[in-house]
């Protein structure tokens, strides 16, 4: 616990590093590569300009969640993405571009287990991102993109992920380790998985297999606005999700909920006026906020901020509270 908090205070008010070598590394190249991608994605591929990046999901013909993702047009010689998927999702990816590759020029390549990736975060990540990747780097701005100068450095990519300045680093496995040692050497502190969930429940941040997957409806995610574009061409799941638009609503939304009695497990159920109006997803103390919280698919017409709900808990039920999120957006940290 002692270790969790100074992890957590850490990327609070310093830095932290997080290893997410795991995740998903695909690169799509080749001289269809963005009209591919374009085609399956929900949000605007075609017109990332080299060294931009964008949030965006891969669904089914039904809109439902295949993937959420993030999408990087690299300044190459030749046409290039990079995909950043969720560890579980690599293989599902792959699969599913496979599939849907009929006569275009691309070729689909799976990094995942010969690259390294890490997660310089905190208020001062910039500050050592300078004096270690770079200014360049230092300066990016959100999900802009460059190679590293250093050798076996890929991709330095600005990526505010967790709710605080963040830096996404792609690289060799010689290379990371060599920048880990200088990272830390400079005052940033290593981090496990615990800190990094407690900071992205706090940034309303959803992850694959845990908040969301291919029974759930795109628009119901909550990252619309992030990672839905409604003025490209047709892709593949185009037509629930604009329908959902016209309607003007869904019947349930990933929100917050503020539990003060504690954290509760995945699928604990939620109530009002004895009725079931949603369900959590993940749960965890906010150190921040001083109590615990969830991310909770919340049903239309218990939406709104502040309206009080039941939790069911192993000892019965308590009050939760509706929040926006993130998580304690205007109050102090």
């Amino acid at each position: 616990m002692a270790e969790h908090s100074q992890e957590y205070a850490n990327a609070r008010q310093g830095a932290a590093l997080f290893d997410l070598s795991s995740r998903g590394k695909i690169e799509v190249v080749g001289p269809d590569a963005a009209t591919f991608l374009h085609n399956l994605a929900t949000n605007d591929i075609k017109t990332l300009s080299p060294g931009a990046g964008c949030e965006a999901f891969l669904t089914t013909v039904k809109a439902r969640v295949i993937a959420h993702l993030w999408i990087y047009r690299a300044e190459a010689p030749k046409p290039t993405l990079w995909l950043d998927v969720a560890p579980c999702r690599a293989v599902v990816v792959m699969t599913h571009l496979d599939r849907h590759l009929i006569s275009e020029q691309v070729e689909l390549l799976d990094h995942t287990s010969e690259l390294a990736q890490f997660h310089l975060c905190g208020p001062e990540a910039p500050t050592l991102a300078a004096q270690v990747l770079g200014q360049a780097a230092a300066e990016l701005a959100p999900l802009r993109h460059r190679p590293g100068t250093q050798e076996g450095v890929l991709s330095i990519r600005r990526h505010d992920l967790l709710g605080v300045p963040g830096f996404d680093v792609v690289a060799t496995p010689d290379a990371a380790r060599r920048l880990w040692q200088e990272l830390t050497t400079s005052g940033a502190m290593p981090a496990g998985l615990e800190t990094l969930e407690t900071l992205r429940i706090e940034a309303g941040m959803p992850v694959d297999d845990v908040d969301m997957d291919e029974n759930r409806f795109v628009v119901e995610v909550g990252r619309t606005a992030q990672a839905i574009s409604y003025a490209k061409g047709c892709y593949l799941g185009q037509e629930p999700i604009v329908m959902a638009r016209d309607r003007g609503q869904v019947n349930r939304m990933l929100l917050g909920v503020k539990l003060p009695a504690g954290p509760v497990a995945s699928g604990a159920k939620l109530f009002r006026d004895g009725q079931e109006v949603g369900a959590v997803t993940s749960s965890t103390h906010s150190p921040r906020l001083g109590c615990a919280i969830a991310l909770a698919y919340v049903r239309r017409g218990s939406q709104e901020t502040g309206t009080v709900l039941e939790i069911e808990t192993t000892t019965g039920r308590g009050e939760a509270v509706v929040s926006a999120l993130p998580f304690g957006e205007g109050e102090a940290s």
